[in-house]
């Protein structure tokens, strides 16, 4: 194995010991492993140029500007760990200048289209093997604003019933509290009261061999019912984590108050539900106003 690859082999076993994500932890290890194959070359010899070829390769693949930020992030990440352990004396990396990203706003569902789907989840046709448990999965995705991550890990010791609120882990093995509100409170009742018990099985969603619930079991049943009761498939756990957001925004919620319920490190990210709120204003403004 060469310098680098043995480099990047360090640097992400700190990741995985510093509690980053499954997912994050997967994609930078491809998006390193791909690096290590185009630059060809021992950390102390990957200069500017170098890093300026690679980049220039990625944009020939028409790669997004989405996806090349997260390689480069990749990168940076991978050099500042080999300028702490003195492999490098110099984070070229730094240099290279980030491209930026177009500005999308995610799509948002309206508080009635979220709550129709919401409610009808168990409620009606079509036959499902745990519709008790599916429509728990609903309330606390978007009664909470749940990452689907965060709401598989869920454990029967986060949920304080008594008071009334969740223990969440985000990303990075954060830790915050989220109010469970009464719909969610009481969907999660429902379900914890049918829930098999299982003495050495703490987590709070179970799958049909009574395992945990994984993040990608729950996009299943979130696209199906999405599916079948809205049809529209494009609805995924996050959906609801956006519209959350957007109508605690919408109803006088503080910005800094839902940077705290999201988990959010920086409130830059949260502020994206601002610019969402104020294209909803003026479209309400191009309808109903008369000088419009």
């Amino acid at each position: 194995m060469s310098e680098l690859g043995r480099q990047i082999e360090r640097h992400m076993a700190e990741v995985v010991r510093q509690g980053g994500s499954p997912h994050t932890i997967a994609a930078y290890r491809t998006d390193l492993e791909e690096f290590r194959k185009v630059v060809a070359a021992e950390p102390r010899d990957i200069d500017l140029l170098r890093l300026r070829q690679w980049l220039a390769n990625l944009y020939s693949e028409k790669l997004s500007a989405v996806t090349i930020r997260r390689k480069l992030a990749a990168v940076r990440g991978l050099f500042r760990f080999m300028l702490r352990e003195g492999v490098i004396e110099v984070n070229t990396a730094k240099l290279v200048r980030t491209p930026k990203a177009p500005k999308k706003l995610p799509d948002i569902m309206s508080q009635e289209q979220a709550n129709t789907l919401v409610n009808a989840v168990g409620a009606r046709q079509p036959e499902r093997p745990f519709p008790v448990r599916d429509r728990a999965i609903f309330e606390l995705l978007y009664g909470c604003g749940l990452r689907v991550s965060e709401l598989a890990a869920l454990n029967l010791p986060d949920i304080d019933r008594g008071e009334g609120w969740l223990r969440v882990r985000g990303k990075g093995r954060k830790e915050r509290q989220v109010p469970l509100p009464a719909k969610a409170a009481a969907a999660l009742e429902r379900y914890l009261a049918e829930r098999p018990v299982k003495r050495d099985q703490t987590a709070v969603l179970l799958n049909h061999r009574n395992g945990r619930l994984t993040a990608r079991g729950i996009r299943a049943i979130v696209k199906f019912y999405a599916t079948y009761i809205s049809r529209d498939p494009s609805i995924h756990p996050h959906s609801f984590r956006h519209a959350y957001a957007t109508h605690l925004l919408a109803d006088g919620a503080d910005l800094r108050a839902i940077q705290e319920l999201l988990g959010h490190a920086r409130l830059s990210t949260t502020q994206k539900y601002t610019q969402v709120s104020l294209v909803d204003l003026m479209a309400v403004y191009d309808k109903a106003h008369p000088k419009a």
